[in-house]
Protein backbone atom coordinates (compact mmCIF):
# COMPACT_ATOMS: atom_id res chain seq x y z
CA UNK A 1 0.00 0.00 0.00
CA UNK A 2 1.33 3.43 -0.92
CA UNK A 3 0.44 6.40 1.22
CA UNK A 4 1.17 10.07 1.56
CA UNK A 5 0.36 11.83 4.79
CA UNK A 6 -1.52 15.08 4.99
CA UNK A 7 -0.70 17.27 8.05
CA UNK A 8 0.22 14.74 10.74
CA UNK A 9 -2.01 16.25 13.43
CA UNK A 10 -5.16 15.45 11.48
CA UNK A 11 -4.71 11.64 11.41
CA UNK A 12 -5.54 11.88 7.70
CA UNK A 13 -3.88 10.12 4.81
CA UNK A 14 -4.09 9.99 1.02
CA UNK A 15 -3.37 6.45 -0.15
CA UNK A 16 -3.71 3.82 -2.84
CA UNK A 17 -4.45 0.17 -2.13
CA UNK A 18 -3.67 -2.98 -4.08
CA UNK A 19 -6.76 -4.63 -2.55
CA UNK A 20 -9.10 -1.91 -3.85
CA UNK A 21 -7.30 -1.97 -7.21
CA UNK A 22 -7.74 -5.75 -7.44
CA UNK A 23 -11.45 -5.71 -6.66
CA UNK A 24 -12.21 -2.79 -8.99
CA UNK A 25 -10.03 -4.20 -11.77
CA UNK A 26 -11.88 -7.51 -11.49
CA UNK A 27 -15.31 -5.95 -11.92
CA UNK A 28 -13.95 -3.96 -14.88
CA UNK A 29 -13.26 -7.35 -16.45
CA UNK A 30 -16.90 -8.23 -15.85
CA UNK A 31 -18.47 -5.23 -17.56
CA UNK A 32 -18.20 -2.43 -15.00
CA UNK A 33 -17.99 0.41 -17.54
CA UNK A 34 -19.47 3.32 -15.57
CA UNK A 35 -17.70 6.59 -16.30
CA UNK A 36 -15.21 4.97 -18.66
CA UNK A 37 -15.19 7.87 -21.12
CA UNK A 38 -14.35 10.28 -18.29
CA UNK A 39 -11.67 8.13 -16.65
CA UNK A 40 -7.93 8.69 -16.64
CA UNK A 41 -6.03 6.86 -19.41
CA UNK A 42 -4.63 4.42 -16.84
CA UNK A 43 -8.05 2.75 -16.56
CA UNK A 44 -8.10 1.97 -20.30
CA UNK A 45 -4.49 0.77 -20.15
CA UNK A 46 -5.18 -1.61 -17.27
CA UNK A 47 -8.36 -2.89 -18.94
CA UNK A 48 -6.37 -3.72 -22.09
CA UNK A 49 -3.85 -5.66 -20.02
CA UNK A 50 -6.69 -7.50 -18.28
CA UNK A 51 -8.14 -8.54 -21.65
CA UNK A 52 -4.76 -9.92 -22.69
CA UNK A 53 -4.21 -11.68 -19.36
CA UNK A 54 -7.67 -13.24 -19.48
CA UNK A 55 -6.92 -15.12 -22.71
CA UNK A 56 -5.05 -17.92 -20.96
CA UNK A 57 -7.29 -20.96 -20.37
CA UNK A 58 -6.99 -20.78 -16.56
CA UNK A 59 -7.65 -17.03 -16.43
CA UNK A 60 -10.54 -17.32 -18.90
CA UNK A 61 -12.19 -20.02 -16.78
CA UNK A 62 -11.68 -18.02 -13.61
CA UNK A 63 -13.04 -14.86 -15.25
CA UNK A 64 -16.12 -16.73 -16.49
CA UNK A 65 -17.03 -17.89 -12.98
CA UNK A 66 -16.23 -14.50 -11.44
CA UNK A 67 -18.28 -12.58 -13.99
CA UNK A 68 -21.24 -14.95 -13.70
CA UNK A 69 -21.35 -14.02 -10.01
CA UNK A 70 -21.06 -10.31 -10.86
CA UNK A 71 -23.93 -10.53 -13.36
CA UNK A 72 -26.15 -12.45 -10.92
CA UNK A 73 -25.61 -9.89 -8.15
CA UNK A 74 -26.39 -6.71 -10.04
CA UNK A 75 -29.27 -4.81 -8.51
CA UNK A 76 -31.35 -2.82 -10.95
CA UNK A 77 -32.03 -0.16 -8.33
CA UNK A 78 -28.35 0.33 -7.47
CA UNK A 79 -27.29 3.78 -8.67
CA UNK A 80 -23.59 3.10 -8.11
CA UNK A 81 -22.81 -0.36 -9.49
CA UNK A 82 -19.35 -0.39 -7.91
CA UNK A 83 -20.49 0.57 -4.39
CA UNK A 84 -20.96 -2.95 -2.93
CA UNK A 85 -17.52 -3.94 -4.23
CA UNK A 86 -15.89 -0.82 -2.77
CA UNK A 87 -17.50 -1.69 0.55
CA UNK A 88 -16.22 -5.26 0.20
CA UNK A 89 -12.68 -4.12 -0.67
CA UNK A 90 -12.51 -1.88 2.40
CA UNK A 91 -13.20 -4.94 4.52
CA UNK A 92 -10.56 -7.17 2.94
CA UNK A 93 -6.89 -7.67 3.70
CA UNK A 94 -4.12 -7.66 1.08
CA UNK A 95 -3.72 -10.15 -1.78
CA UNK A 96 -3.25 -12.98 -2.43
CA UNK A 97 -5.48 -14.07 0.47
CA UNK A 98 -7.97 -11.15 0.52
CA UNK A 99 -8.90 -12.31 4.03
CA UNK A 100 -11.89 -10.59 5.60
CA UNK A 101 -10.98 -8.21 8.42
CA UNK A 102 -14.22 -9.00 10.26
CA UNK A 103 -16.53 -11.92 10.95
CA UNK A 104 -19.17 -12.39 8.27
CA UNK A 105 -21.92 -11.31 10.66
CA UNK A 106 -20.13 -7.99 11.24
CA UNK A 107 -19.74 -7.04 7.58
CA UNK A 108 -21.90 -4.22 6.16
CA UNK A 109 -24.92 -5.69 4.35
CA UNK A 110 -23.81 -4.43 0.93
CA UNK A 111 -20.38 -6.05 1.37
CA UNK A 112 -21.95 -9.23 2.75
CA UNK A 113 -24.20 -9.42 -0.30
CA UNK A 114 -21.17 -9.83 -2.59
CA UNK A 115 -18.91 -11.73 -0.17
CA UNK A 116 -18.95 -14.79 -2.46
CA UNK A 117 -16.94 -12.72 -4.94
CA UNK A 118 -13.78 -13.08 -2.82
CA UNK A 119 -12.97 -16.73 -3.59
CA UNK A 120 -13.59 -16.10 -7.30
CA UNK A 121 -11.37 -13.00 -7.18
CA UNK A 122 -8.55 -15.01 -5.58
CA UNK A 123 -8.66 -17.58 -8.37
CA UNK A 124 -8.75 -14.93 -11.11
CA UNK A 125 -6.01 -12.78 -9.52
CA UNK A 126 -3.70 -15.78 -9.42
CA UNK A 127 -4.48 -16.97 -12.95
CA UNK A 128 -4.24 -13.50 -14.55
CA UNK A 129 -1.27 -12.36 -12.43
CA UNK A 130 -3.19 -9.33 -11.23
CA UNK A 131 -0.33 -8.52 -8.83
CA UNK A 132 2.03 -8.13 -11.80
CA UNK A 133 -0.34 -5.65 -13.47
CA UNK A 134 -0.52 -3.70 -10.20
CA UNK A 135 3.27 -3.54 -9.94
CA UNK A 136 3.60 -2.22 -13.51
CA UNK A 137 1.23 0.65 -12.75
CA UNK A 138 2.43 1.43 -9.22
CA UNK A 139 4.51 4.43 -10.37
CA UNK A 140 1.40 5.99 -11.94
CA UNK A 141 -0.54 5.46 -8.71
CA UNK A 142 2.30 7.03 -6.72
CA UNK A 143 2.22 10.00 -9.09
CA UNK A 144 -1.51 10.42 -8.42
CA UNK A 145 -0.86 10.58 -4.69
CA UNK A 146 1.81 13.25 -5.23
CA UNK A 147 -0.47 15.23 -7.55
CA UNK A 148 -3.49 15.34 -5.25
CA UNK A 149 -1.71 15.58 -1.91
CA UNK A 150 -1.61 19.38 -1.79
CA UNK A 151 -5.29 20.11 -2.64
CA UNK A 152 -6.48 17.47 -0.16
CA UNK A 153 -4.13 18.80 2.53
CA UNK A 154 -5.35 22.36 1.88
CA UNK A 155 -8.97 21.26 2.20
CA UNK A 156 -8.28 19.51 5.51
CA UNK A 157 -6.20 22.34 6.95
CA UNK A 158 -8.72 24.97 5.81
CA UNK A 159 -11.60 23.03 7.39
CA UNK A 160 -9.70 22.61 10.65
CA UNK A 161 -8.89 26.30 10.80
CA UNK A 162 -12.47 27.30 10.06
CA UNK A 163 -13.83 25.05 12.81
CA UNK A 164 -11.04 25.99 15.21
CA UNK A 165 -11.05 22.40 16.41
CA UNK A 166 -8.14 21.16 18.59
CA UNK A 167 -5.96 18.64 16.80
CA UNK A 168 -5.92 16.45 19.92
CA UNK A 169 -9.57 15.64 19.23
CA UNK A 170 -8.51 13.20 16.50
CA UNK A 171 -6.64 10.83 18.82
CA UNK A 172 -7.35 7.20 18.00
CA UNK A 173 -9.34 8.06 14.87
CA UNK A 174 -8.37 8.05 11.21
CA UNK A 175 -9.59 9.59 7.95
CA UNK A 176 -8.28 7.96 4.77
CA UNK A 177 -8.81 8.93 1.14
CA UNK A 178 -8.03 6.21 -1.42
CA UNK A 179 -7.34 7.17 -5.03
CA UNK A 180 -8.56 4.49 -7.43
CA UNK A 181 -8.77 5.32 -11.15
CA UNK A 182 -10.42 1.96 -11.93
CA UNK A 183 -13.61 3.34 -10.31
CA UNK A 184 -16.06 5.61 -12.12
CA UNK A 185 -15.09 9.30 -11.76
CA UNK A 186 -18.74 10.22 -11.44
CA UNK A 187 -19.26 8.28 -8.21
CA UNK A 188 -18.45 9.03 -4.58
CA UNK A 189 -17.87 6.10 -2.25
CA UNK A 190 -17.63 7.10 1.40
CA UNK A 191 -17.89 4.83 4.42
CA UNK A 192 -17.67 5.18 8.19
CA UNK A 193 -16.62 2.26 10.36
CA UNK A 194 -17.45 2.14 14.06
CA UNK A 195 -17.39 5.97 14.14
CA UNK A 196 -13.56 5.90 14.38
CA UNK A 197 -12.53 5.22 10.78
CA UNK A 198 -13.71 7.17 7.76
CA UNK A 199 -12.84 6.15 4.22
CA UNK A 200 -13.43 7.73 0.85
CA UNK A 201 -12.62 6.09 -2.48
CA UNK A 202 -12.37 8.59 -5.35
CA UNK A 203 -11.36 8.44 -8.99
CA UNK A 204 -9.98 11.53 -10.73
CA UNK A 205 -11.55 12.57 -14.04
CA UNK A 206 -9.44 12.88 -17.18
CA UNK A 207 -10.33 16.48 -17.96
CA UNK A 208 -9.51 18.30 -14.73
CA UNK A 209 -8.14 17.91 -11.22
CA UNK A 210 -11.53 17.35 -9.64
CA UNK A 211 -11.64 14.49 -7.15
CA UNK A 212 -15.02 15.37 -5.63
CA UNK A 213 -13.58 17.86 -3.17
CA UNK A 214 -17.11 18.72 -2.05
CA UNK A 215 -17.87 15.09 -1.22
CA UNK A 216 -14.44 14.67 0.35
CA UNK A 217 -14.96 17.66 2.62
CA UNK A 218 -18.48 16.46 3.53
CA UNK A 219 -17.01 13.13 4.63
CA UNK A 220 -14.21 14.86 6.53
CA UNK A 221 -16.74 17.05 8.34
CA UNK A 222 -18.51 13.90 9.53
CA UNK A 223 -15.17 12.57 10.75
CA UNK A 224 -14.54 15.75 12.75
CA UNK A 225 -18.07 16.52 13.96
CA UNK A 226 -19.74 13.17 14.67
CA UNK A 227 -17.91 12.80 18.03
CA UNK A 228 -19.58 16.02 19.25
CA UNK A 229 -22.71 13.96 19.93
CA UNK A 230 -20.99 11.88 22.61
CA UNK A 231 -22.65 12.29 26.02
CA UNK A 232 -25.41 14.49 24.54
CA UNK A 233 -28.28 12.02 25.04
CA UNK A 234 -30.35 14.39 27.18
CA UNK A 235 -29.98 17.32 24.77
CA UNK A 236 -30.82 15.13 21.79
CA UNK A 237 -33.85 13.61 23.52
CA UNK A 238 -35.23 17.13 23.99
CA UNK A 239 -35.21 17.57 20.21
CA UNK A 240 -37.26 14.46 19.44
CA UNK A 241 -40.52 16.41 18.83
CA UNK A 242 -38.86 17.94 15.76
CA UNK A 243 -38.84 14.50 14.16
CA UNK A 244 -42.64 14.43 14.16
CA UNK A 245 -42.62 17.19 11.53
CA UNK A 246 -40.49 15.27 9.05
CA UNK A 247 -42.65 12.33 7.95
CA UNK A 248 -43.25 13.90 4.50
CA UNK A 249 -39.62 14.91 3.95
CA UNK A 250 -37.79 13.05 1.13
CA UNK A 251 -34.53 12.47 3.04
CA UNK A 252 -33.47 8.97 4.15
CA UNK A 253 -35.64 7.43 6.87
CA UNK A 254 -32.91 7.27 9.51
CA UNK A 255 -32.79 11.07 9.72
CA UNK A 256 -36.48 11.00 10.68
CA UNK A 257 -35.87 8.70 13.66
CA UNK A 258 -32.46 9.80 14.92
CA UNK A 259 -32.00 13.35 16.21
CA UNK A 260 -28.23 12.93 16.32
CA UNK A 261 -28.02 12.18 12.60
CA UNK A 262 -30.37 15.07 11.82
CA UNK A 263 -28.35 17.53 13.93
CA UNK A 264 -24.93 16.67 12.48
CA UNK A 265 -26.10 16.53 8.86
CA UNK A 266 -27.88 19.89 9.27
CA UNK A 267 -24.75 21.40 10.84
CA UNK A 268 -22.55 20.10 8.02
CA UNK A 269 -24.88 21.50 5.39
CA UNK A 270 -24.85 24.86 7.17
CA UNK A 271 -21.03 24.85 7.13
CA UNK A 272 -21.07 24.01 3.41
CA UNK A 273 -23.37 26.99 2.82
CA UNK A 274 -21.27 29.36 4.95
CA UNK A 275 -17.98 28.13 3.50
CA UNK A 276 -18.86 26.89 0.00
CA UNK A 277 -16.38 25.35 -2.44
CA UNK A 278 -16.86 28.50 -4.55
CA UNK A 279 -16.00 31.38 -2.14
CA UNK A 280 -17.49 33.91 -4.58
CA UNK A 281 -21.01 32.56 -4.02
CA UNK A 282 -23.38 35.40 -3.08
CA UNK A 283 -25.33 35.51 0.16
CA UNK A 284 -28.50 35.04 -1.87
CA UNK A 285 -27.14 31.84 -3.38
CA UNK A 286 -25.98 30.61 0.02
CA UNK A 287 -29.41 31.16 1.52
CA UNK A 288 -30.94 29.38 -1.47
CA UNK A 289 -28.75 26.38 -0.63
CA UNK A 290 -29.95 26.49 2.98
CA UNK A 291 -33.55 26.62 1.77
CA UNK A 292 -32.91 23.64 -0.52
CA UNK A 293 -31.41 21.63 2.34
CA UNK A 294 -34.40 22.42 4.55
CA UNK A 295 -36.79 21.37 1.77
CA UNK A 296 -35.13 17.92 1.91
CA UNK A 297 -35.93 17.77 5.64
CA UNK A 298 -32.75 19.10 7.25
CA UNK A 299 -34.74 21.71 9.13
CA UNK A 300 -31.93 22.77 11.49
CA UNK A 301 -29.69 24.00 8.66
CA UNK A 302 -30.92 27.59 8.86
CA UNK A 303 -30.51 27.66 12.65
CA UNK A 304 -26.89 26.50 12.43
CA UNK A 305 -26.24 28.85 9.51
CA UNK A 306 -27.16 31.80 11.74
CA UNK A 307 -25.02 30.46 14.59
CA UNK A 308 -22.04 30.11 12.26
CA UNK A 309 -22.28 33.76 11.20
CA UNK A 310 -21.72 34.73 14.84
CA UNK A 311 -19.13 31.99 15.35
CA UNK A 312 -16.98 33.30 12.49
CA UNK A 313 -16.52 36.63 14.29
CA UNK A 314 -15.26 35.06 17.52
CA UNK A 315 -12.36 32.94 18.72
CA UNK A 316 -14.17 30.00 20.36
CA UNK A 317 -13.71 26.62 18.73
CA UNK A 318 -16.74 24.80 17.38
CA UNK A 319 -16.25 21.95 19.86
CA UNK A 320 -16.84 24.41 22.71
CA UNK A 321 -19.59 26.35 20.94
CA UNK A 322 -21.64 23.31 19.90
CA UNK A 323 -23.10 22.38 23.34
CA UNK A 324 -24.59 25.86 23.69
CA UNK A 325 -25.98 25.73 20.16
CA UNK A 326 -27.63 22.43 20.93
CA UNK A 327 -29.03 23.74 24.22
CA UNK A 328 -30.41 26.92 22.64
CA UNK A 329 -32.46 25.24 19.90
CA UNK A 330 -36.08 26.39 20.25
CA UNK A 331 -37.93 23.15 19.55
CA UNK A 332 -41.36 24.76 19.16
CA UNK A 333 -40.00 27.40 16.78
CA UNK A 334 -38.25 24.80 14.61
CA UNK A 335 -41.40 22.64 14.53
CA UNK A 336 -43.47 25.62 13.44
CA UNK A 337 -40.96 26.50 10.72
CA UNK A 338 -40.89 22.86 9.58
CA UNK A 339 -44.68 22.78 9.32
CA UNK A 340 -44.50 25.69 6.87
CA UNK A 341 -41.88 24.10 4.60
CA UNK A 342 -43.00 22.68 1.27
CA UNK A 343 -40.83 19.59 1.18
CA UNK A 344 -39.14 18.62 -2.08
CA UNK A 345 -40.27 15.56 -3.99
CA UNK A 346 -36.81 13.97 -3.76
CA UNK A 347 -33.49 14.38 -1.97
CA UNK A 348 -29.91 14.25 -3.20
CA UNK A 349 -28.16 10.92 -2.47
CA UNK A 350 -26.21 10.80 0.78
CA UNK A 351 -22.47 11.32 0.37
CA UNK A 352 -21.45 9.02 3.19
CA UNK A 353 -22.75 5.58 4.11
CA UNK A 354 -22.34 4.04 7.53
CA UNK A 355 -20.56 0.75 7.29
CA UNK A 356 -23.04 -0.85 9.64
CA UNK A 357 -25.77 -0.52 7.05
CA UNK A 358 -26.66 -0.41 3.43
CA UNK A 359 -29.57 1.90 3.97
CA UNK A 360 -31.89 0.18 1.51
CA UNK A 361 -31.20 -3.16 3.16
CA UNK A 362 -30.97 -1.97 6.78
CA UNK A 363 -33.30 -3.78 9.15
CA UNK A 364 -35.49 -2.04 11.70
CA UNK A 365 -33.51 -3.55 14.56
CA UNK A 366 -30.26 -2.23 13.06
CA UNK A 367 -31.83 1.23 12.98
CA UNK A 368 -33.14 0.78 16.53
CA UNK A 369 -29.70 -0.11 17.88
CA UNK A 370 -28.14 2.86 16.12
CA UNK A 371 -30.84 5.20 17.42
CA UNK A 372 -30.21 3.96 20.97
CA UNK A 373 -26.45 4.37 20.62
CA UNK A 374 -26.81 7.95 19.34
CA UNK A 375 -29.01 9.05 22.23
CA UNK A 376 -32.52 8.62 20.85
CA UNK A 377 -34.23 6.06 23.14
CA UNK A 378 -37.73 7.11 22.04
CA UNK A 379 -36.93 6.43 18.40
CA UNK A 380 -35.16 3.22 19.39
CA UNK A 381 -38.27 1.93 21.18
CA UNK A 382 -40.51 2.70 18.20
CA UNK A 383 -38.14 0.98 15.77
CA UNK A 384 -37.63 -2.03 18.06
CA UNK A 385 -41.39 -2.49 18.41
CA UNK A 386 -41.75 -2.33 14.62
CA UNK A 387 -38.91 -4.85 14.28
CA UNK A 388 -40.62 -7.14 16.77
CA UNK A 389 -43.91 -6.88 14.88
CA UNK A 390 -42.01 -7.69 11.69
CA UNK A 391 -40.61 -10.84 13.31
CA UNK A 392 -37.01 -9.63 13.25
CA UNK A 393 -34.51 -11.00 15.80
CA UNK A 394 -36.57 -10.96 19.05
CA UNK A 395 -33.50 -11.18 21.31
CA UNK A 396 -32.06 -7.96 19.93
CA UNK A 397 -35.50 -6.30 19.90
CA UNK A 398 -36.14 -7.03 23.58
CA UNK A 399 -32.59 -5.99 24.45
CA UNK A 400 -33.13 -2.55 22.88
CA UNK A 401 -36.49 -2.19 24.64
CA UNK A 402 -34.94 -3.19 27.96
CA UNK A 403 -32.00 -0.82 27.51
CA UNK A 404 -34.29 2.09 26.65
CA UNK A 405 -36.48 1.33 29.69
CA UNK A 406 -33.39 1.27 31.90
CA UNK A 407 -32.23 4.62 30.53
CA UNK A 408 -35.66 6.01 31.37
CA UNK A 409 -35.56 4.65 34.93
CA UNK A 410 -38.37 2.13 34.33
CA UNK A 411 -36.60 -0.81 35.94
CA UNK A 412 -39.56 -3.19 36.01
CA UNK A 413 -40.02 -3.00 32.25
CA UNK A 414 -36.25 -3.24 31.83
CA UNK A 415 -36.21 -6.34 34.00
CA UNK A 416 -39.07 -7.98 32.11
CA UNK A 417 -37.56 -7.26 28.69
CA UNK A 418 -34.06 -8.40 29.68
CA UNK A 419 -35.63 -11.72 30.75
CA UNK A 420 -37.27 -11.99 27.30
CA UNK A 421 -34.02 -10.98 25.58
CA UNK A 422 -32.01 -13.61 27.43
CA UNK A 423 -34.55 -16.30 26.55
CA UNK A 424 -34.82 -15.37 22.87
CA UNK A 425 -31.24 -14.31 22.09
CA UNK A 426 -29.42 -16.03 19.26
CA UNK A 427 -26.38 -13.81 19.63
CA UNK A 428 -24.22 -14.92 22.60
CA UNK A 429 -23.28 -11.31 23.31
CA UNK A 430 -26.93 -10.27 23.66
CA UNK A 431 -27.65 -13.31 25.83
CA UNK A 432 -24.69 -12.74 28.14
CA UNK A 433 -25.27 -9.02 28.62
CA UNK A 434 -29.00 -9.55 29.20
CA UNK A 435 -28.13 -11.82 32.13
CA UNK A 436 -25.50 -9.37 33.39
CA UNK A 437 -27.87 -6.40 33.34
CA UNK A 438 -30.54 -8.52 35.03
CA UNK A 439 -28.00 -9.34 37.71
CA UNK A 440 -27.19 -5.67 38.21
CA UNK A 441 -30.85 -4.71 38.49
CA UNK A 442 -31.38 -7.48 41.05
CA UNK A 443 -28.31 -6.31 42.99
CA UNK A 444 -29.73 -2.80 43.11
CA UNK A 445 -33.00 -4.31 44.44
CA UNK A 446 -31.09 -6.17 47.19
CA UNK A 447 -31.85 -9.59 45.68
CA UNK A 448 -28.29 -10.85 45.84
CA UNK A 449 -28.97 -14.57 45.46
CA UNK A 450 -31.07 -14.00 42.35
CA UNK A 451 -28.39 -11.68 40.98
CA UNK A 452 -25.71 -14.35 41.42
CA UNK A 453 -27.86 -16.78 39.41
CA UNK A 454 -27.92 -14.30 36.54
CA UNK A 455 -24.15 -13.76 36.58
CA UNK A 456 -23.66 -17.53 36.53
CA UNK A 457 -26.14 -17.80 33.67
CA UNK A 458 -24.08 -15.22 31.75
CA UNK A 459 -20.90 -17.25 32.28
CA UNK A 460 -22.65 -20.36 30.95
CA UNK A 461 -23.38 -18.71 27.59
CA UNK A 462 -21.27 -20.37 24.86
CA UNK A 463 -18.64 -18.15 23.24
CA UNK A 464 -19.05 -15.41 25.84
CA UNK A 465 -16.90 -12.38 24.98
CA UNK A 466 -13.99 -11.34 27.18
CA UNK A 467 -15.63 -8.11 28.38
CA UNK A 468 -18.88 -9.90 29.26
CA UNK A 469 -16.98 -12.63 31.12
CA UNK A 470 -15.08 -10.03 33.11
CA UNK A 471 -18.31 -8.18 34.00
CA UNK A 472 -20.05 -11.41 35.06
CA UNK A 473 -17.11 -12.54 37.19
CA UNK A 474 -16.98 -9.15 38.84
CA UNK A 475 -20.71 -9.47 39.58
CA UNK A 476 -20.10 -12.81 41.31
CA UNK A 477 -17.37 -11.33 43.48
CA UNK A 478 -19.28 -8.31 44.73
CA UNK A 479 -22.74 -6.79 44.46
CA UNK A 480 -23.12 -4.24 41.70
CA UNK A 481 -22.95 -0.55 42.60
CA UNK A 482 -23.36 1.98 39.78
CA UNK A 483 -20.45 4.40 39.35
CA UNK A 484 -21.00 8.12 39.62
CA UNK A 485 -21.77 8.34 35.90
CA UNK A 486 -24.29 5.48 36.25
CA UNK A 487 -23.21 2.90 33.70
CA UNK A 488 -26.18 2.05 31.54
CA UNK A 489 -26.97 -0.84 29.23
CA UNK A 490 -25.52 -0.35 25.77
CA UNK A 491 -26.71 -1.76 22.49
CA UNK A 492 -24.78 -4.93 21.91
Amino acid sequence: MLSCFAPAQTSSTLEVSETIFSVLAAINVCGYDQGLSLSLPIRTEVRAELVAASKSPDAAAAAKSMCAFYDQHQRESTRNLGAPYVSLALNLGPPPDFASKFAEADLPPDANYVLGFVSLLKAYAAAANLHGIWLRHQPQYAALVDHYHDPVARMITGTDLYLRMPFAGYAGRAFTVYLEPMAAPGEVNSRSYQADYFYMVVSPANNNSNIHMDGLRHTYLHFVLDPLLAKRATSLARLEPILFSLHKAPMAEEYKTDTGLLVIESLIRAIEARKPVDPKLSEKDRLAKVSGDESEGFVLTGYFYDQLKIFEKGTTGLKDAFPDWLHDIDVDKIRKQASEIKFASSAAPDVIQAATANRKAESKIDQAERALASGNPGGAVQLAQEALAGQEDPGRCYFVLASAASLGGNMQDAKDDFVKAAAAAKDPRVAAWSHIYLGRILDLQDERDAAIEQYRAALSVPEISADARQAAERGLQTAYEPPDNSEQPKSQ
